[in-house]
């Protein structure tokens, strides 16, 4: 599992500015530019500081500034101010100082937006990550494991660290689950209103090949209720795998099929079920990338 507290790209990822700094620092270092940040009225404001005018050349400093954050991807972030100045003192109010006098404290200034990323692909991201806090798809035939548990008969006393990091695995899912909700808004409810009579039938006639994972889950259904969830997370890491590469309409439609599936496995897991709970959120949260999936078709269509 990673370790997220060291992870200064995941950090920077998050929207965090310090670990965005630090990554601009470091892949900046070669071209002796150093860089400080604020997070101001939905702005971040970036200060590129060097020894000469000839290392602050506006057009590739912004460009290799761009091209990092592109790369970074920071989370509710898109426009950025990037600012230079011949290298001073450290200032804590740098900003206040500079936007008190800009002509004569800067040798210039150029504001860049950060392209969105795929919401799609977002959601897959999110959901991989969601599955490394959980555990992976490597569930047993005979007995469903634990999220995060390390099987250790040799030391008994680790038993409530089991159970701490089984617990901030579901609080991940959660967490997960509400950032999807919040992405994707009224989206999601305009999404409901689409066919499913009218998918089901291009899905049909368009492509066979999803027929064969999706028949041997239902065959699976006569199999014992505590199995559902295992085949449900498998069918859900198909249809992770597919969104990677899927272009056209007719993959969509079969990436929303396959999510569907799942959440519909997940629904019948019965309360005696020692990862009920989970099951529950896996319902919720496999839907709404069915219905996602269900959009980018209607996209791709277009």
């Amino acid at each position: 599992m990673v370790d997220r507290i060291n992870d200064i790209a995941w950090q920077a990822h998050q929207g965090s500015v310090a670990a965005i700094i630090q990554l601009l620092n470091e892949k900046l270092a070669k071209s002796g530019v150093r860089t400080r940040a604020i997070f101001s009225d939905g702005i971040l404001q970036i200060l590129c500081e060097a020894a000469s005018v000839e290392q602050l050349e506006q057009s590739p400093v912004v460009a290799e500034i761009q091209q990092i954050l592109d790369s970074i991807a920071p989370r509710h972030i898109r426009r950025v101010n990037i600012n230079s100045r011949i290298v001073r003192e450290q200032q804590l109010l740098w900003l206040k100082e500079i936007d008190s006098d800009r002509e004569n404290q800067l040798l210039w200034s150029q504001e860049i937006t950060l392209i969105q990323p795929n919401i799609i692909k977002q959601l897959i991201k999110d959901f991989t990550e969601a599955q490394a806090g959980l555990g992976k798809s490597n569930f047993p035939k005979t007995q469903v494991s634990r999220p995060l548990v390390l099987v250790n008969k040799e030391k008994p006393k680790n038993q409530p660290n089991k159970k701490i990091l089984a617990a901030v695995g579901l609080c991940s899912l959660l967490l997960l689950s509400w950032v999807v909700y919040a992405q994707l808004g009224n989206n999601l409810k305009s999404l409901m209103q689409f066919q499913t009579s009218k998918s089901l039938t291009t899905e049909n006639t368009s492509n066979r090949k999803v027929q064969t994972p999706l028949s041997s889950a239902k065959n699976n259904l006569s199999a014992p209720s505590d199995d559902q969830f295992a085949i449900a997370v498998r069918i859900a890491n198909l249809a992770s795998a597919s969104g990677k590469t899927a272009t056209a309409s007719t993959q969509w439609l079969e990436i929303a099929a396959k999510w569907q599936r799942a959440s519909d496995l997940m629904s019948t897991v019965p309360q005696k079920h020692s990862r009920y709970q989970e099951a529950k959120i896996r319902t919720q949260l496999y839907k709404k990338y069915s219905e996602a999936a269900q959009k980018e078709a209607d996209k791709s269509k277009s």
